[in-house]
């Protein structure tokens, strides 16, 4: 009785966190999304320098984890050189592959290879992991797909250059989505002292390739901006916002899976739309209605799917395993029925 007990309890705060994590995402991607809104539009500060300002999060991500090591907040462990440079290139691949993307698509091809990610993380998992999913999250991811799409897909363009760059950018994000999960259980390393290894690297080379980078995509070097007080303070928000946004992604893949992150990380598109018609009169038509009450209803049917899954594979593994309890008893009955068979013997005899 008390191990069920505790059990639920650790269910119930394990539930309890996973909710906080995602509400801390959900928040602090939405935010962020409002003050680049603000900072980076022609009518706002027109702060066109999309990666050296991801440059500026990853910095300040950096030195928060420095902190926080330094006085002992978190714990330091071992992860190989090498794997921490090869996740930093895949990431910087994905935030530069976005940022081409959007500039050389139609904002219609842009948000679908956004949404062509979670069939590919899907098919990622599956290959590297040997993932598979049920028909019931199939149907859902499907649904979300088709809402998203419904409510964000306008004009579709394609060139050349745009898909190269929008291919590059699905399947580095994707990638690294996965990796994120994937080294935090490989090494039993936390999701903040991960991004606090991670960050530093990511930083120096976007703050290194970053100007130039932006420099190619509007043709404007950021030493010719001029900074106001307004457009500092807004960069220092978009800073502190970042670091919680990276802070909550880790953590919400390591507790969740890739799949579910992009699933209900639908639900700040759907925000975005709502808080842009509500904050900068962003047109809201009859379309993105029905789209975003498609994507809920379907965000809705992937955690019932996700649920049942998980009570499926917790019957089988208890099906399939053996408590202490249980093997004690089992030892007792064959010890009793040897007994018997003894003691039969000897009456027979």
């Amino acid at each position: 009785m008390k191990k069920n007990t505790v059990t639920e309890g650790s269910e119930k705060k394990s539930a309890v966190s996973d909710v906080g994590a995602w509400a801390m995402n959900v928040v602090s991607s939405v935010g962020i999304i409002m003050a680049n809104k603000q900072l980076m539009s022609p009518s706002g500060y027109a702060f066109s320098f999309a990666t050296t300002l991801t440059g500026f999060h990853f910095a300040v991500t950096a030195l928060v984890g420095l902190i926080s090591n330094a006085t002992g907040y978190s714990a330091s462990k071992h992860v190989p050189i090498w794997e921490l440079l090869w996740f930093s290139i895949v990431a910087n691949m994905s935030i530069t592959g976005m940022n081409l993307s959007l500039m050389l698509n139609s904002v219609g091809f842009y948000q679908i290879s956004k949404l062509s990610m979670i069939p590919v993380v899907c098919i990622m998992e599956w290959l590297l992991h040997g993932k598979n999913y049920s028909k019931e999250v199939k149907m859902a991811v499907i649904v979300v797909v088709v809402g998203v799409g419904v409510c964000t897909v306008t004009d579709v363009k394609v060139n050349l250059k745009g898909l190269l760059c929008a291919s590059i950018a699905v399947l580095s994000t994707s990638l690294q989505q996965i990796s994120i999960g994937s080294l935090q259980k490989k090494y039993s390393i936390g999701s903040f002292e991960l991004l606090s290894k991670t960050a530093p690297i990511q930083a120096l080379s976007l703050l290194l390739f970053g100007p130039f980078v932006d420099y190619y995509l509007n043709g404007q070097f950021i030493l010719n901006y001029k900074l106001s007080s307004a457009a500092i303070v807004f960069i220092l928000l978009s800073c502190s916002l970042a670091v919680f946004c990276n802070v909550s992604q880790y953590l919400c893949i390591g507790r969740f899976s890739a799949v579910s992150f992009q699933v209900l990380g639908h639900m700040k598109t759907v925000c975005v739309l709502t808080l842009g018609w509500l904050l900068f009169d962003s047109e809201l038509t009859l379309k993105n209605i029905l789209g975003m009450a498609i994507a809920v209803i379907g965000m809705i049917i992937y955690s019932w799917a996700v649920e049942v899954e998980k009570q499926a594979n917790s019957k089988a593994s208890h099906k399939d395993s053996l408590t202490e309890e249980d093997i004690r008893l089992l030892k007792e009955n064959v010890e009793t029925a040897t007994a018997k068979d003894i003691e039969l013997g000897q009456s027979k005899a």
